[in-house]
């Protein structure tokens, strides 16, 4: 397996000032509570949104899937002031033009810990804006690693509780790989931190919509575009087994937008392997340029 960073990213580094509990301030001086729920329980869920040259993307999806977020996991908070602050963070981050994304994170709050859900106290919420690479997708390709997907059965939901994730990027981190694809029972699932797509018979398959799934903004956005370019999609899942009959894979992510994968590794042997992004793949990729650059 060979080292394959293909995320483009440039340094980590913490935003200058985030939006904390109703005021801003520097990020070094917004501090949780050691009893605030999410610390203590991971009980919190977050959402990122992109934005191409300081313009939000599919914003309102992202809303609507923070609000999803929230109701499974009954914490109310005002969406309309998280919308307002979005883009109040994007100015005052000056990513007016430039590509960034917002963090938002929502925790059910402060609270003497309790395996229940404590009443009457008020959410945590911390958001802000950051720099990040979104050109450029169409040139990459990714190598990624096959894994057992150990995550909890309510992957709808965006929750901030992601050790399961987190271990199976480490893994394909340390491999050299740019993800950790997920199987369950033999079926893929997603990755870990993106959606995935294969192509079969001129045909795309991904797993459909459900509690094993994160419900991907860009799944969506590709969904939409196969009905625009007569592309056939079947929503089903797909077996280890049957890689011997695909032609191509994809990921999709907020960042990660629509990525080809030439090269899949189960088990240290080599599953999938093509050379170059496939039709389908470079088609799909094409019109979500056009959509998000305006290359009309």
């Amino acid at each position: 397996m060979n080292s394959n960073n293909t995320s483009g990213e440039p340094k980590k580094t913490y935003p200058k000032e985030v939006f904390f509990n109703g005021k801003w301030m520097p990020h070094d001086q917004a501090f949780v509570s050691v009893f605030d729920r999410g610390f203590m329980f991971g009980d919190g869920i977050y959402e990122v949104t992109p934005f191409y040259k300081g313009k939000p993307y599919r914003l309102e999806d992202h809303l609507d899937r923070l609000k999803y977020s929230l109701s499974q996991i009954e914490v109310e908070l005002e969406i309309d002031l998280i919308r307002r602050t979005m883009l109040e963070a994007v100015s005052r981050a000056g990513l007016e033009n430039s590509d960034c994304a917002v963090y938002v994170q929502i925790t059910r709050g402060v609270a003497p810990r309790t395996h229940f859900y404590p009443q009457h106290i008020e959410p945590t919420l911390l958001l802000y804006a950051f720099p990040v690479t979104l050109e450029g997708f169409e040139n990459k390709k990714a190598s990624v690693l096959v894994s057992k997907d150990l995550r909890w059965h309510r992957c709808d939901i965006k929750s901030i509780s992601l050790m399961a994730n987190v271990r199976a990027n480490n893994e394909s981190h340390t491999a050299g790989l740019a993800e950790n694809i997920l199987l369950r029972k033999g079926y893929f699932t997603e990755g870990s931190h993106s959606s995935i797509f294969f192509v079969k018979n001129n045909t795309l398959y991904t797993h459909p919509e459900g509690p094993h799934i994160l419900s991907g903004i860009t799944r969506k956005a590709v969904i939409e575009l196969c009905a625009n370019l007569g592309i056939k999609l079947i929503e089903d899942c797909v077996h280890i087994d049957e890689l011997v009959e695909v032609d191509e894979v994809f990921l999709t992510g907020t960042t990660t937008q629509i990525l080809a994968v030439t090269s899949m590794f189960h088990k240290e042997e080599e599953v999938f392997s093509t050379t170059e992004t496939g039709k389908i793949t470079r088609a799909l990729q094409n019109e979500f340029l056009r959509i998000t650059r305006n290359t009309d």
